[in-house]
């Protein structure tokens, strides 16, 4: 399989990992926003999409930007602005 090559792919595929660890993580995703500790709830799988994000993305296309943490932001947190936290 060959590397993605340009940003706007690499941001596509950032948004399509995240948007699969949110949707399979819809029960942990809700707890880790109510306890605020979203990122230790999914630690795992969040690092298992990083990995798979680095191994599919040409390097110099990784280091010029972080869209994977940008995905994480816009289709993990964003959308969850509407569960009941202490945070918002």
């Amino acid at each position: 399989m060959s590397l993605v090559e340009t940003q706007e792919l690499a941001r596509r595929l950032a948004r399509t990992i995240v948007s699969d660890i949110a949707l399979y993580n819809q029960a942990k995703v809700k707890e880790g926003i109510e306890h605020d500790d979203l990122f230790e709830v999914l630690k795992d799988e969040i690092e298992e999409g990083r990995q798979l994000y680095i191994s599919r993305v040409a390097p110099s296309i990784a280091d010029a930007g972080n869209f994977f943490e940008q995905a994480l932001v816009d289709v993990l947190i964003r959308p969850a602005g509407k569960i009941k936290s202490k945070i918002w």
